[in-house]
């Protein structure tokens, strides 16, 4: 058993607290209001998230990050990706090289186009970072149902250690070496689910949103590749299997972001509705200004930015997406090498 740190409050983190606690790890859990952290202690629920669900023994909430980071050598940032920039430095007297930091925030910061392991780099070069990402429901967490996810470090020991951390019965991890694409994958897929929710609410049916889906892996797996990702990273549990859950649920936040603004809300008034924290909405911001730097090829993002924050309308964005000129799914060169490509025969 080990004594663990989350820092972050919100329904991820403390799905993660319960999961860890149930596994008899000793979880401070760093909450920003002091009044929600007496609350967990008080109640043995969160009055802010997941008010339903039961925390197990062995969690205690504070909100003094001093107390939360000397409780261990093991911190899980649950933090949503904006705020992080202006978080870290608090914790980086208290940062030391057997510092273990596990990230479960998925975005890409809007100011810098960086992903959370290049802001922890900058911040707190000593620690040594993973990142866990995947089909994952804060509440299914918390109640025990089954899950997969990735984790994913530069250093072998590291993905090990969190998998053999975390681990349960009921949340399985996988491990990798491709902390890019499994940053990328969760990142890129909030900006699909606001589309995905905006076909669904305009009625689009479900063949659109199935083409919307895979041409929206179409496109992260473009932007992955050349960011340095691997293409298998993509097709698995931190790519494809979020992309799925995100787009066809409505317990995403994404998702329903999506079908407010299908019903005519503005950005804010569906924002407001939620009530939460939806990172698609600023990651597309990063994603199409990087896709542009880069000559990436995103007209699925680039068509939720504009719908989002140039004043394009649903119906302009899906005529101009239904007109885009036919092309090959993939390019033979992806498929095939040169020495092995369909040769056209001759006279067909």
């Amino acid at each position: 058993m080990a004594d663990l740190t989350v820092f972050g409050g919100g329904s991820w983190g403390t799905a993660l607290a319960a999961s860890a606690a149930s596994s008899g790890h000793s979880v401070c859990l760093w909450c920003r209001r002091s009044e929600q952290a007496r609350a967990i202690n008080a109640s043995g629920t969160n009055p802010d998230y997941l008010r339903e669900i039961s925390l197990p023994a062995g969690i205690s909430a504070t909100p003094d990050i001093t107390e939360a980071a000397l409780h261990s050598h093991y911190w899980i940032l649950a933090l949503p990706t904006q705020t992080l920039r202006g978080f870290l430095p608090a914790l980086e007297s208290f940062c030391t090289d057997r510092t273990e930091i596990c990230n479960v925030a998925k975005g890409i910061e809007i100011d810098t186009g960086k992903r959370i392991s290049e802001i922890v780099g900058e911040i707190l070069p000593r620690a040594l970072y993973s990142v866990l990402s995947g089909p994952s429901f804060a509440e299914e967490v918390a109640r025990g149902l089954p899950t997969a996810v990735t984790v994913a470090s530069g250093k072998d020991g590291s993905a090990l250690f969190w998998q053999s951390l975390l681990n349960t019965t009921r949340l399985r991890l996988y491990t990798s070496h491709d902390v890019t694409g499994t940053e990328t994958g969760g990142a890129v897929k909030n900006i699909m689910a606001i589309a995905s929710g905006l076909a669904s609410s305009l009625g689009l049916g479900d063949n659109a949103r199935a083409a919307l889906v895979s041409r929206g892996l179409a496109e992260i797996m473009r932007f992955g590749e050349a960011l340095g990702a691997h293409p298998l990273t993509l097709a698995g549990l931190a790519g494809m299997g979020d992309l799925v859950l995100t787009c066809y649920s409505t317990q995403s936040r994404n998702f329903r972001l999506g079908m407010a603004l299908g019903r005519g809300l503005s950005l804010e008034e569906a924002r407001t509705e939620i009530g939460q924290v939806a990172e698609g909405a600023f990651t597309v911001r990063a994603v199409t200004e990087a896709a542009r730097k880069l000559s990436v090829d995103m007209p699925i993002s680039r068509g939720v930015h504009r719908l989002l924050y140039e004043g394009a309308s649903p119906a302009e964005e899906l005529e101009r997406l239904l007109t885009r000129d036919p092309k090959a799914e993939y390019p033979p060169a992806i498929l095939w090498s040169s020495s092995s490509c369909p040769k056209k025969e001759s006279g067909v």
